[in-house]
């Protein structure tokens, strides 16, 4: 990490971790778009537009993160961080497995067409991508402004907010659903906040959502009752997570 003499003020560094990825994710679409079209058959249905805004999100908030900070301030830790956040985030891909099984309707254990395709999606676009820029970059320049515990919350909100309007799980939009990624992205900002890493929850959420819709088929496509459902007891078990992350004391965190 550079010393902080050298660094912009926190509050820049606040803005221009939240601005930057937005404007290297929608640069790297138009990019694209001119020079090679759409790339036709690389991701799964029509996610290669959602594919190069994460991306060029991602990328930015990597080069801006190493150079801020290195690796491990952004939540690149291996060993016990790595571990640590595997345990907690396995909790939340258990309650959602379950709920999704209980409530939804399912074509037994089947595998989805295009399946290593989707994998890649899920854990370097919706995981790895998001995560690097709301859990690392924007959490660790927010930290240095507002505190951890703002960090892991405003991070986490922003997770979600990102989630709603791009992940598969979004299958309605309205309330409840939104009520449901607002729980997820703070859940999983307390994770980065105990822990200190990223990839632990990185790993869990591709394997979550793989798991969830691509590996368990839904019948049809969900209902809207029934995604209700899905969605509000997922979301209570997040918060109940979230009241039993939440720390009591400086000691707790691993920034």
């Amino acid at each position: 990490m550079r010393k902080p003499s050298t660094l912009p003020p926190p509050a820049t560094r606040v803005f221009l971790s939240f601005s930057l990825p937005i404007i290297g994710g929608v640069v790297l679409q138009m990019l694209v778009s001119l020079l090679v079209g759409a790339p036709a058959n690389l991701l799964p249905d029509d996610q290669n537009g959602s594919a190069l805004l994460l991306a060029g999100a991602g990328a930015v908030s990597l080069l801006l993160g190493l150079r801020w900070y290195g690796l491990s301030d952004l939540g690149l830790r291996g060993g016990r961080p790595l571990y640590a956040g595997i345990g907690f985030a396995t909790l939340g891909w258990i309650v959602y497995f379950v709920a999704r099984v209980v409530v939804l309707s399912s074509q037994d254990f089947l595998i989805s067409p295009g399946f290593g395709r989707v994998f890649i999606y899920l854990f370097l676009f919706e995981a790895f991508s998001l995560q690097l820029w709301t859990f690392g970059l924007l959490f660790r320049s927010v930290a240095d402004w507002r505190g951890p515990l703002t960090a892991a919350v405003s991070s986490g909100l922003l997770f979600g907010a990102v989630g709603f309007v791009f992940f598969e799980e979004s299958f309605i939009a309205d309330l409840n659903s939104f009520f449901f990624f607002l729980a997820w992205g703070p859940y999983y900002g307390l994770i980065r906040l105990r822990t200190g890493g990223i990839l632990g929850p990185v790993i869990v959420q591709a394997m979550q959502s793989l798991t969830t819709w691509h590996i368990l088929l839904p019948e049809a496509r969900p209902l809207p009752d029934e995604l209700h459902t899905l969605y509000a007891v997922t979301a209570t078990f997040f918060l109940i997570f979230i009241w039993r992350l939440w720390p009591k004391e400086e000691a707790d965190y691993r920034v």
